[in-house]
């Protein structure tokens, strides 16, 4: 099952496989992105990976969150991102740029001293208090995540994804922990989804209806359950009542995930040496794809064929998403497709995060060809 085809929005996809986004650390101090980067996601076609989502583009100056982050807010980009999905168009992948704007996470610099947020609740791991938003930066923030859109489009991209997750900006609105406003971007789950629900119809009018948007998008705050701060944060059901509403704006497919950088390694976790320990957002998945009619990605801490086959057969994802693996193995797709292999050689060690640029560094993997 999760060799086989299937359409997603109206993409047609080789197999079930799908490359997380990522934070490559490829691209220029001003976000262009470089051909390093074409390098690498032109392997993971190569390696018949059916979909590639790019690392976090940021959609506005100020809406960066780490360094030679890659960047989509403006015109001149739209080149050297041609010809990166243009060497990934030789080959049967698809290609989708995520778009995002730190938030509260978002890097301090001279020029943007403080980060903006939905609401002036403090990062736990910030030492500067975000701002909250205008309701003229938040139409502009709308308009911004649209622009980068229709660049993605001429860009050659199949598609965008909107990155709601992990904390970042348009995740503070969605969280009512990070969005404690009472006009009409908060309060209900529609108002804190509002922003991404217009940003969806922006796109379709300006991008056109055709164009494939798709979101990454949190089911859990990550927090201990119990804690104070978990029980201000969203709920399963609130994450599967926020897809509805995504859904019925026009997003086409929905990868889930959970955590942000205040609560911990929740995302990438470590020491992942057994099934039991894979997919560990599993239950929210199945909870946000049996409230919605499209397609449905899981992310975190997939590592083994039988793991993937059960997922799929079992109704909690329509398509795997893994970063790390795909890291460490760009032709995993074929190696589990061709070989006796049930799983990847990743170890979860969390060494590929590498300033020159993601890498697998575990030792076993670069001199070990088991």
């Amino acid at each position: 099952m999760i060799f086989d085809p299937i359409t997603v929005c109206n993409l047609e996809l080789q197999n079930r496989f799908v490359r997380s986004a990522t934070h490559e650390f490829m691209a220029e101090k001003d976000g262009k992105p470089t051909s390093r980067l074409g390098d690498l996601y032109e392997e993971l076609a190569k390696g018949e990976v059916g979909m590639i989502i790019t690392g976090y583009s940021y959609a506005l100056p100020g809406g960066q969150s780490d360094i030679y982050q890659q960047g989509i807010y403006d015109d001149r980009f739209i080149e050297p991102y041609l010809e990166i999905t243009e060497r990934v168009h030789r080959y049967k992948s698809k290609i989708v740029l995520q778009i995002v704007h730190g938030g509260r996470q978002a890097t301090t610099s001279e020029a943007y001293p403080v980060p903006v947020a939905p609401s002036a609740v403090k990062d736990g791991h910030a030492a500067v208090m975000p701002r909250e938003m205008t309701e003229q930066e938040i139409m502009k923030m709308i308009e911004a995540f649209t622009k980068a859109a229709v660049r993605a489009k001429k860009a050659g991209f199949d598609g965008v994804q909107l990155h709601c997750a992990h904390g970042f900006l348009l995740s503070n609105f969605i969280s009512p922990y990070t969005n404690v406003r009472t006009d009409r971007w908060g309060g209900s789950v529609e108002n804190r989804a509002r922003i991404v629900t217009e940003i969806v119809g922006c796109i379709q009018e300006q991008a056109g209806a055709d164009f494939p948007v798709l979101v990454k998008m949190n089911a859990t705050d990550g927090f201990r359950p119990g804690s104070q701060k978990a029980e201000l944060g969203i709920t399963i059901s609130q994450a599967a009542e926020t897809a509805k509403f995504l859904e019925k704006a026009g997003v086409c497919a929905i990868e889930v995930s959970g955590g942000i950088s205040e609560a911990g390694a929740v995302t990438i976790r470590t020491a992942i040496t057994s099934p039991v320990k894979e997919a560990y957002f599993k239950e929210y998945s199945k909870a946000i794809k049996k409230a919605v009619n499209i397609p449905v990605m899981l992310v975190g801490g997939i590592r083994s064929l039988p793991v993937m086959e059960y997922l799929l057969e079992e109704g909690f994802s329509d398509l795997i998403s893994m970063s790390r693996a795909f890291i460490c193995e760009p032709d995993l797709v074929l190696r589990l497709k061709s070989e006796d292999a049930k799983k990847t050689r990743c170890q979860s060690c969390n060494l590929c995060f590498d300033l020159e640029g993601v890498r697998c560094n575990f030792e076993f993997n670069r001199n070990s060809s088991d």
